[in-house]
């Protein structure tokens, strides 16, 4: 896994979950499996972080709890009369209008006391029935935890159901199912070379290489292989080592399916560059398209979908073997061929360009 948390980060996650949190939604909102999770639980749990950290939380904790105290002095003893029970919005609703006629307190006030927002002090409730969208939701966001709203209500929307956005929205909010979005650095103004786009299906692949790590630290690699025009997975190779031989012998094997395609979109890597590999593309009348050292963006393909490959299956989970990563990847390959709504497709699933084209 590449996204490497520490054990202090670990710990927290596990104390969340201590503290009442569903093990669902902490992988959801930190972006690993659920047997990620167990397997930290089965490791770090009931330990602690170094003493000097747990010394540095404990005195940060009892300044905030002074802090705390005197904001909530005048909260504590509203909340005395309050029955300790979990009452309907309605009824907490009359609780803080009581609260504001008995105590003169704003509406801000009374309805942190009574834990309703202000939004649904002043909401007029509908009388829709979301459980069919509740079910829907979870059922995708279980299968998908990496996927966010827009992928979920255009798979929605593939499965036949016909719900305003808006209303999807809504609930999917109130499940509190949403990704926390990683702020994006400002860059300066580039002048990137136009990426051609081939025309006809088999035209042009891309293909490039990843690295990542398994539970007991021994590195692997994957040969990622796609077709330009539909953005299909051709193949996922996957090894502790991938030099010219095999790479050629993987593309043999996919040639067999699919057939051996006009041109090949690859960067400067010695895999690509070397005599065999060069003997083999020239053998076969394929010409290969090398991209400017150091100008991913021209192959722009196949890096936007290694930061898929990256976000949905290396970093979400923790693998034992490399068959453990071959199973995961086959499935998540099926489910990124036939399932996956692709925005510069037109929200089609590559299976579906297939059949228009």
């Amino acid at each position: 896994m590449s996204k490497r948390m520490t054990e202090t980060q670990i710990v927290s996650i596990l104390k969340e979950a201590e503290a009442g949190i569903p093990a669902k939604e902490l992988c959801r909102k930190y972006g690993i499996a659920s047997s990620t999770f167990y397997k930290w639980r089965s490791k770090y749990g009931g330990m602690e972080a170094s003493d000097v950290k747990r010394l540095k939380e404990l005195e940060e904790e009892n300044r905030r709890l002074k802090q705390m105290y005197a904001d909530l002095s005048l909260k504590a003893q509203m909340q005395e009369e309050i029955i300790k029970a979990i009452a309907p919005v309605p009824e907490r609703k009359v609780w803080a209008q009581e609260l504001q006629a008995q105590y003169d307190v704003s509406i801000a006030v009374s309805c942190q006391v009574v834990c309703m927002s202000r939004t649904a002090y002043y909401y007029k409730p509908k009388l829709f029935d979301d459980s069919e969208i509740v079910d829907v939701l979870n059922e995708l966001t279980d299968k998908h935890n990496r996927w966010g709203f827009p992928k979920c209500f255009k798979r929605i929307r593939k499965l036949g159901y016909s719900w305003n956005h808006k209303r999807v929205h809504r609930v999917y909010t109130a499940l509190n199912l949403n990704l926390r979005r990683k702020s994006k650095k400002r860059l300066p103004t580039r002048n990137p070379q136009p990426l051609s786009v081939p025309n006809a299906l088999g035209h042009t692949w891309s293909m490039d290489f990843m690295s990542d790590r398994l539970h007991n630290n021994i590195r692997f690699r994957t040969f990622n292989v796609i077709d330009d025009y539909n953005r299909e997975v051709l193949g996922i190779d996957i090894g502790t080592s991938i030099p010219s031989l095999r790479v050629i012998r993987y593309l043999d094997q996919l040639a067999e399916w699919h057939g051996y395609p006009k041109q090949i979109r690859v960067d400067n890597g010695s895999e690509f560059t070397s005599r065999v590999f060069t003997d083999w593309a020239s053998a076969h009348g394929i010409y290969i398209d090398y991209i400017e050292p150091g100008c991913p963006y021209q192959n722009a393909y196949i890096e936007r979908f290694n930061r898929s490959y990256r976000n949905e299956v290396l970093d979400c989970y923790l693998f034992n073997n490399l068959n453990e990563v071959n199973m995961l990847t086959e499935d998540w390959i099926k489910v990124y061929n036939n399932e996956r709504p692709h925005d510069s497709l037109n929200d089609m699933t590559p299976a579906e360009y297939r059949q228009v084209a």
